[in-house]
Parts: structure tokens; sequence; C-alpha cells
């Protein structure tokens, strides 16, 4: 049974992450629209905004373990809720996600994803669509960063099991870079939709670097097995059991 003093505090921690997000966003406009450089610290000060207040307001620490990753690399990194956003993002030196179509049309998160140089994806058109990624990708590529790409295509409730689409092999063929795996178990903290925020410990953990020249099949066997695995035994940590909770999304 959930905590109502917990929920009530969830919500205060919601509401609030919202307005800092507005008022933010608000204050760096100036600086985001001449600079990327302005952008990126209006980013990175409300990731690190977040990641402190969902300390003290619900009870959620966060921690990234593993070598974090610089230069130009992929990150591929499990899904769960918006907490591996901010984390990823407040740790590594200059990400730059893949993204949704929808989302770059959204208030404030639009705008600043577009100066960031994320890249859209039309998730309805398969193989246009990562063809159309590959060329966005290469034209965004005018310094180097960290390119965070979720190998699911969405949010993956923890103990759900969903497949690893393709796209993430077809960047790893196309820009000749290491991949960075990336695990987490922020899910058993903060969901993928509702309200309810519990306390613990929420890792992402960047694993080692899968170097440049694998076959298709082996590297998207490898990610997989790796992200999962590692992620399985983050939220056994947590005290999550993903295998009896496994049921495919």
């Amino acid at each position: 049974m959930k905590n109502p003093i917990q929920w009530l505090r969830s919500l205060v921690f919601i509401t609030q992450m919202y307005l800092a997000m507005l008022v933010l966003g608000i204050v760096f406009a100036p600086w985001a629209m001449v600079s990327p450089k302005g952008a990126r610290t209006a980013c990175k000060t409300y990731a690190r905004w977040s990641l402190w207040t969902a300390r003290w307001m619900v009870g959620i620490r966060s921690e990234v373990r593993g070598q974090v990753p610089e230069g130009e690399v992929i990150v591929a990194a499990k899904h769960q809720s918006f907490l591996d956003i901010l984390i990823i993002f407040n740790a590594v030196p200059s990400a730059r996600f893949i993204m949704k179509k929808e989302l770059m049309w959204t208030p404030v998160i639009g705008v600043y994803a577009k100066r960031l140089g994320c890249v859209p994806v039309n998730r309805g058109k398969r193989g246009a669509a990562i063809a159309k990624m590959v060329k966005d990708v290469a034209k965004e590529s005018t310094e180097p960063g960290q390119l965070i790409i979720y190998s699911q295509g969405t949010r993956v409730a923890p103990g759900a099991r969903k497949p690893y689409k393709i796209g993430t092999a077809v960047l790893y063929d196309g820009l000749n870079q290491p991949c960075v795996p990336a695990a987490t178990n922020v899910g058993v903290f903060w969901p993928r939709t509702g309200i309810y925020r519990k306390p613990g410990l929420a890792v992402v953990e960047f694993l080692e670097p899968m170097q440049p020249g694998l076959a298709r099949d082996e590297f998207m066997a490898q990610l997989e097995e790796r992200v999962e695995s590692r992620s399985d035994a983050l939220m056994r940590e947590a005290g999550f059991n993903p295998d009896q909770s496994a049921v495919q999304a």
C-alpha cells in the first residue's frame, strides 16, 4: 500500500519540477538563443536542481557508476523514466539525444532540444526514419559529444521485456564510434507513469565500451545481454525481482 504522505510529497515534487523547467527556460532563453552553450548550461542547471530536490523532497538519491563517457561516443541506454535522462545528461559532458519527433514541438523541451542538437525520429516510418536519423546525426555533428540513444525506443517498466531496435546498430556501423552500454534501475523508484515516487538509490551504470567493428547481429546480441543483465542486477540490488515481474511489453 502506498504511503499517502509520500504521495503528497511526490505531487509537490513533480509540481515544482515543472515550474522550475518553465522558470529556467525563460531565464536562460536569451543566452540559449545565441549560443548552444547557454542551452546546455540551462539544461545542466535543471538536471542538477531536479536531482537535488528529488533527494530531499521524495528521498530518491542518485548515483553514477562506471567510467563516464567522454569524446565522440554512442551511449546505448536502458530507459525506464525521466530520471535516467536527468542522471545521464548531468553526468556526461556534452549529451544530445535521439528523441521522438513529437517532443521537438513541446514548449521549453523542444526549443532547448533543438539548440542542443538533439535528433528527432519519426517512429512510425521505420526504415525511412532510420536512414533520416543517420543523416541528421551526421549533420548535427559539429562538435564532439555523446549521442544518447534508447535502444528499445521507449520507456520500459521494471520487469517488462521489449525488443531492442536495429537503429542503434545502424548508428554504430555508420558513425564508426565506440558504443557505451548503460544500465539502470531508476524505474523502481521513479515509474514511467503516475505520481508516486519511492525513496531509494537510483543508479545509472556505464558499462565497458564496445569498440567499432562488430558485425551487426553480434553487436545487438551483446548490447542487449549486457544492458539487460546488468539492469536486472541493479533492480535486484534495489529490492525488485525482475524475474518474478517479467512481462512482455
